[in-house]
């Protein structure tokens, strides 16, 4: 009679054969590219407060957080002294109106997430971008019918990195830690894994991701260049 292994060892082993059941999605710098939209809406704002303009690369540095943080270090880095409220009502409102004017899902994205609705998986959206606006970007891009669930920043939960939004998705989908795996572009999403305790596949072709530092990567992340190798690695049993 063959021996049986230790359990510690078939605890590893189940590990790794685990299959994907639940895929969890970054929207700015995972699936859509909105850098310009955000910078014109947020240069809109400040050139009403009589402050100069930013550049591009310095507010897609500033995303990731959620509209309110991103309004924050805006008029930090321009140095206007105006209350948040005011400023987050007047940049919501100027970037509801040029949400998909130069934004566009990145190359193979509709492609990806369709090879991805064939699969046995659950496919959700987490993202601290409001709802409503997030909403209206997947529809315009015909996007809405791969997600299950849509998770916005301005929900009943904590934004990332907390693992409430991540967990609540694991939840609906049924899904283990080892079962699930985030993919997204910035430090906010490796942290949101590690702090869920869930796999993490970064898009290095994202805007987000020149800002992760290197020091920070353990080398247990999946990274990818193009969206379809992401449909590599979750295809994979780890």
């Amino acid at each position: 009679m063959a021996a049986i292994p230790p359990l510690s060892t078939r605890r590893e082993s189940e590990k790794e054969m685990a299959k994907t059941v639940l895929a969890v999605f970054d929207l700015d710098g995972t699936l859509i590219d909105s850098r310009r939209d955000l910078a014109d809406s947020a240069n809109e704002m400040l050139a009403a407060y009589g402050a100069p303009a930013l550049t591009e690369e310095d507010i897609a540095s500033m995303v990731g957080c959620g509209a309110v943080t991103l309004v924050k270090r805006v008029i930090g880095a321009a140095g206007v002294d105006a209350p948040l409220d005011e400023a987050l009502s007047r940049f919501l409102s100027l970037y509801d109106r040029r949400l998909t004017r130069h934004t566009r899902p990145y190359d193979d994205i509709p492609r990806l997430l369709e090879d991805l609705r064939g699969r046995d998986m659950a496919v959700g959206l987490l993202t601290n971008k409001p709802l409503e606006q997030s909403v209206k970007i997947l529809d315009a891009f015909g996007l809405s019918k791969y997600f299950q669930w849509v998770v916005g920043g301005d929900g009943p939960w904590p934004r990332k990195p907390a693992p409430d939004g991540m967990r609540f998705l694991m939840h609906q989908a049924s899904a283990g830690p080892t079962e699930t795996w985030l993919i997204g572009d910035s430090t906010v999403d490796l942290q949101t894994s590690r702090n869920a305790g869930v796999r993490i596949c970064l898009a290095r072709y994202g805007f987000g991701y020149a800002d992760v530092p290197t020091a920070d990567l353990t080398g247990d992340e999946a990274l990818v260049d193009t969206p379809m190798e992401i449909a590599g690695v979750l295809r994979v049993r780890r």
